[in-house]
């Protein structure tokens, strides 16, 4: 475990030592004595948080709104600034779903949620009371990690997988990191425009267009925090210009590029997800060669 210092964060980050059986799945513990106020930035991924011990965050969703305990959210989580998270004594292990195998990990599509941050109760019913007391009774986050991925591993055996076009489409759109022109991927899958849009949508929980422009901003965030120039960012990530960059930012997050730049969120990254960015969500069925079963 590792201790992460940014600003007024202090936070304990554990890794897991092997990758996921899963591919698509990533995760990392965290301990927090104290959480003030974390903006959440959006991110190219399903987020499932399964909390366990005595303390327990907030999430602000809204003015009026906010979740308590496990949460699972929707690729986006955070767009617009409007997600904040609080608590004392948190511990969970949070876990990046590709929005590829979400919808078999989770048992219902990313969609589903409709933007929203749902509990994790009101998905599974008891079985997420469940895996909160095995987490915290065993004694230590490699065991936790090990637990996490067997449940998700068999959810995800057991649960139904996206089109193979969709899943190609989606592979195609990261590996570019969001520099692909949606215009001509049903084209390239041999697919209706009317058709692929409405599987994407249904299957991965937004639109092409958007899942462009969410990884993109993901990309470009990231380069803004370690500490190249917002212009310098924006000529090379696909935006018009600064000007574009800075509003893609204030709608994803609420803040500007510089603010952005400074955000205990992202800062993290490089501790508790060392293979960050988008190229992480690539599974080993979606690259971005031909399409398994065109039709």
């Amino acid at each position: 475990m590792q201790t992460f210092m940014h600003g007024a964060a202090v936070w304990d980050v554990a890794c897991p030592q092997r990758p996921s059986r899963v591919a698509g799945l990533t995760m990392a513990g965290f301990r927090v004595r104290s959480l003030d106020a974390l903006r959440m930035v959006p991110h190219p991924a399903v987020t499932l948080l399964l909390e366990f011990g005595a303390g327990s965050a907030v999430l602000d969703c809204a003015p009026g709104r906010q979740q308590r305990g496990s949460i699972v959210a929707g690729p986006g989580l955070g767009s617009g600034g409007a997600v904040r998270a609080r608590g004392e004594n948190v511990e969970c292990v949070q876990v990046r779903l590709s929005p590829v195998i979400a919808r078999a990990v989770l048992g219902a599509s990313p969609a589903d949620l409709d933007g929203a941050v749902v509990s994790l109760g009101d998905l599974w019913g008891r079985e997420a009371s469940r895996i909160r007391g095995q987490l915290g009774e065993v004694v230590s986050w490699q065991h936790r990690f090990a637990l996490t991925d067997a449940l998700l591993a068999r959810r995800h055996e057991a649960g139904p997988p996206v089109d193979p076009e969709v899943a190609w489409a989606w592979h195609r759109i990261v590996g570019s990191r969001g520099l692909t022109r949606v215009d001509g991927l049903a084209a390239e899958v041999g697919w209706s425009r009317k058709r692929l849009w409405s599987r994407f949508r249904s299957q991965l929980g937004l639109p092409p267009k958007r899942a462009v422009k969410l990884v993109r901003f993901d990309h470009a965030a990231h380069r803004l925090v370690a500490g190249e120039g917002a212009a310098h960012v924006a000529a090379d990530t696909g935006y018009a210009d600064q000007s574009h960059l800075h509003r893609d930012v204030m709608a994803f997050t609420g803040a500007t590029p510089a603010a952005l730049a400074d955000e205990p969120f992202l800062a993290v990254d490089d501790i508790a997800w060392p293979s960050r960015g988008t190229t992480a969500f690539l599974t080993s069925s979606g690259s971005s060669g031909a399409v398994a079963g065109r039709r």
